[in-house]
């Protein structure tokens, strides 16, 4: 047998051993032999001890270091094997800082595999290093490089840097833009999510896949753009896209997440057939819409057709409860989860008894949950509880919920609002001044609250008083006219101590101005007599926009959909949805 023939017979041996013993044995076998320091033979065996399944990182350097004249190949074997794990990767990336020193010229794979050492320690100034040796070395062709580069960058929450990469690329491929718009869309730069959608489906080239579709689904249910999913939805039935299960799914979540139920039903119902995503996702749906006892009949009917239900479906399911207020229905699903379905109850499920516990007055039942939990509770949790207190005015309760928050280090400025409108609600002047100073002594600022509303296909961005928008004059004097048409109809602007997040002034105002009512006005506007206008909020609504609201939709005959941060709230003929349980 010649030698060609030996090493080949030598690797084919190598890739057939699974097991870590049987490796060993030939590690030793070949030590005898002068066939282990044959370079081919010797990466063949380090890849197989370094990567997946077997991935002995310990045994692996020993091997490495017993070559003395290690190539890009092995180094690449090296870094590779290290960069697939947050406690390995910074070894991975002393490798190739090796391999630079020793002046062995790194190639895209190399290059490729740094950069993803570098997005697992979550280190810019490695990456931008290891970018920079891309550009020296002529390695921007290479697409599947650029595109970890993107995504190094996005992960790192630098949009614009991985935007400039893209933009270099020669040519970009599905992936490339799609690692583009998955940047967007967890930078918050959702809107330019959707106009990376409209450059593909423009172009000549490159179209939207369905992964592209999924993505900018996400990025349409959080900007409440329910017309852009429409065209995103017409899209995946032009391209045949519909028959895939996780794209129904994602329109039925988006749909949803827009206020649009029956748009959602029907996904569901056109669906061949359904898994337990499909029904935890209408069910999760029905709930923030307000269709409590629906979410409950939906989460019967799914073991009906002999889906069982996950964690997911109970925290839907919960949800539901909690925000129609059914606490007996609760309390029973929340006791057969682990006895029936063999569902552990975890933080979330949790969290959505606390929820339906505290809104239903039943304060001292929802702290003692808290503290019989085998798990440690989270500040989540505890804000919710803090909610509670504020909407019960339970002074005692809250200020222990804000000394929880502060052990966990996790208080926040909203925090501090709620405990100041707790106060505010029973007249204690006295804490509210101390509460106010201590703020101002931490230096604890609050965030504006924003409200956002889609008009053909462009979505436009509110603050409170805001004086920035292009049709701000025109949008005042709606405001103005709405407001003396909701007087006329016996609507009454509250007047009240309450301090959300720039939202109300620090002193008892009329709440004139919010953000949610500036959208509505440009709502009113821009659209023709009797189209619903749709608004998304970042905070929950406070009273006087929720009568406000009600108000209008009778007045001017307009359903008004309005998403809050904790559910929605569809305004129809003066009634909502919530039956004024928020």
């Amino acid at each position: 047998m010649n030698a060609i023939h030996q090493e080949r017979a030598i690797i084919s041996l190598i890739k057939s051993c699974t097991r870590k013993c049987h490796l060993l044995q030939l590690h030793s076998q070949l030590l005898r032999s002068s066939h282990f320091y044959n370079p081919a033979v010797f990466l063949s065996f380090l890849c197989s001890f370094a990567l997946p399944p077997l991935r002995d990182l310990s045994y692996s350097c020993r091997i490495f270091s017993e070559f003395s004249e290690p190539n890009v190949s092995l180094y690449n074997t090296m870094i590779r094997a290290h960069s697939l794990s947050r406690d390995s990767a910074r070894n991975g990336f002393l490798f190739y800082q090796e391999l630079l020193r020793k002046g062995i010229s790194a190639n895209a794979l190399t290059s490729t595999a740094a950069v993803k050492c570098c997005m697992k320690i979550e280190s810019l100034f490695s990456g931008m290093q290891v970018h920079a040796t891309i550009w020296k070395d002529g390695h921007l062709s290479d697409g599947l490089l650029l595109t970890t580069l993107m995504d190094f960058y996005s992960c790192l929450q630098k949009s614009a840097e991985a935007y400039k990469v893209f933009d270099d690329m020669a040519h970009r491929d599905v992936v490339a833009w799609n690692v583009l718009i998955s940047c967007y869309t967890r930078n918050g730069r959702t809107r330019d999510a959707l106009a990376l959608f409209d450059m593909m489906t423009d172009s000549n080239g490159c179209q939207p896949d369905d992964v592209t579709c999924l993505l900018v689904l996400q990025a349409c249910a959080s900007l409440n753009a329910m017309e852009f999913g429409k065209k995103v939805h017409n899209y995946i039935v032009e391209k045949g896209l519909y028959n895939a299960k996780n794209v129904c799914n994602s329109l039925i979540a988006m749909y949803s997440r827009c206020g649009s139920m029956e748009k959602a039903y029907e996904v569901f119902k056109r669906m061949v057939s359904r898994d337990v995503v499909s029904w935890s996702a209408m069910i999760s749906g029905l709930a923030s819409n307000g269709y409590g006892r629906d979410a409950i009949e939906a989460f019967k009917e799914m073991q009906r057709e002999g889906i069982l239900p996950d964690d997911q479906t109970f925290t839907g399911v919960l949800s539901a409860c909690s925000h129609s207020g059914l606490v007996e229905e609760g309390r029973m699903l929340f006791k057969c989860m682990s006895r029936d379905f063999g569902v552990t109850p975890n933080i979330h499920h949790y969290g959505c008894m606390v929820d339906l516990l505290g809104r239903a007055g039943l304060l001292d039942e929802a702290y003692g949950l808290i503290n019989s939990m085998r798990i440690k509770p989270d500040a989540a949790m505890w804000r919710t509880l803090l909610g509670a207190c504020r909407i019960h005015r339970h002074v005692a309760l809250g200020e222990q919920v804000v000394e929880h928050l502060t052990e966990l280090k996790a208080a926040e400025a909203g925090d501090y609002i709620l405990l100041l409108n707790i106060y505010s609600s029973t007249g204690n002047s006295e804490k509210v001044v101390q509460v106010r100073k201590m703020m101002k002594d931490k230096g604890i600022q609050t965030t504006p609250a924003s409200s956002t509303i889609e008009l053909k296909g462009q979505v436009h961005e509110f603050f409170a008083d805001d004086i920035l928008h292009p049709r701000k004059k025109e949008l005042y004097e709606m405001l103005a006219e709405i407001n003396q048409q909701l007087r006329i109809a016996g609507y009454v602007a509250e007047i009240i101590p309450e301090v959300q997040n720039r939202e109300v002034k620090t002193e008892p105002c009329v709440l004139s101005y919010h953000s949610e009512k500036l959208a509505i006005a440009f709502g009113v506007l821009a659209t023709p007599p009797g189209t619903t206008v749709r608004v998304a909020k970042d905070l929950r609504i406070c009273i006087d926009c929720h009568n406000f609201s009600k108000i209008l939709s009778a007045v001017y005959n307009r359903k008004v959909v309005i998403r809050d941060r904790n559910r929605f709230h569809h305004f129809r003929d003066g009634r909502c949805s919530c039956n004024d349980y928020w």
